[in-house]
């Protein structure tokens, strides 16, 4: 498997420097990733590409994901707010391309307004899906005009809230383009789960393996309170069998990237010497 990082360089490409990447290279890694807002897009030029593409090339490193950032929901009913993330990310996929990504991750969003990933009852009306997939079939039909693969990420408070679900899209929308993230640590959705987490990490894999592209990797910690807290935490610092996790994803994608993420820049050296350990105990070459 390859190993990268979503840190340390900054969401617009103008501002990544060579320090930046020089820090991620000290690692050890070979991708650095970061997440674009959509707005910046636009006012990207030919001359932004080439700088940053050059500064990658100089210190070996690969864009393997490029987020396309915006706060729309792919399945919002008013067709003039779908129309116009869908344009956002259409030149996402363009600039992705540009910057020589290995793939752009987009997220479905949600009608709860507070937030992409937070959950509401309207995402899970009926029709929400078939408009999800209707919107997905547009943004793969870009995809393929491009030649770039999409990745979405999926969460269990999601619309796209379990590995079953995400098969029935991606099926649905019938593209090779279109494919998820495989962020196991998304799709734990009880406390036995978590506490049995290498048979429901195998069921995971066994579904999602086949539909993804590139992977997160991460730990889960169970918080104090009163009603369920399933927390993220620095890979190998959890309750998680990350092992059994590195195991599956070497068995699908050997050459695919596991980016250590969502963890503030003086955790990520520790996060990802944690991965090094547990993928050399598992038998997983890391190159």
């Amino acid at each position: 498997m390859r190993l990268g990082i979503v840190g340390f360089a900054p969401g617009d490409p103008r501002a990544i420097t060579a320090e930046q990447l020089n820090r991620a290279c000290a690692l050890g890694v070979t991708s650095v990733c970061y997440h674009g807002p959509g707005d910046v897009l636009f006012d990207l030029t030919t001359a932004d590409f080439e700088r940053v593409n050059s500064l990658y090339d100089e210190a070996g490193l690969e864009l393997a994901q490029f987020g396309v950032g915006y706060s729309a929901c792919l399945f919002d009913p008013d067709d003039e707010v779908r129309a116009h993330v869908i344009r956002t990310i259409h030149h996402g996929i363009e600039v992705g391309v540009k910057l020589r990504a290995g793939c752009v991750l987009i997220r479905t969003g949600s009608l709860n307004l507070t937030g992409s990933y937070n959950p509401s009852p309207k995402n899970h009306e009926p029709g929400r899906l078939d408009t999800l997939i209707d919107t997905l079939r547009r943004v793969a039909d870009k995809a393929e005009q491009e030649g770039m693969t999409i990745v979405v990420e999926t969460h269990v408070l999601t619309i796209m809230g379990s590995p079953e679900i995400n098969q029935e899209v991606i099926e649905a929308v019938d593209s090779d383009r279109m494919r998820v993230v495989m962020d196991f640590v998304n799709h734990f959705q009880s406390l036995e789960q978590v506490y049995n987490s290498t048979e429901r990490l195998n069921h995971i894999f066994d579904i999602m393996g086949p539909i993804s592209t590139v992977g997160h990797v991460k730990d889960i910690k169970m918080s104090p309170g009163l009603v369920l807290h399933i927390d993220e935490e620095v890979p190998g610092e959890g309750v998680l069998d990350v092992t059994t996790a590195l195991q599956r994803w070497e068995q699908s994608h050997p050459d695919g990237y596991m980016l250590v993420e969502h963890l503030p820049e003086e955790k990520i050296p520790d996060a990802v010497n944690n991965v090094r350990v547990l993928a050399r105990d598992a038998g997983v070459d890391i190159h």
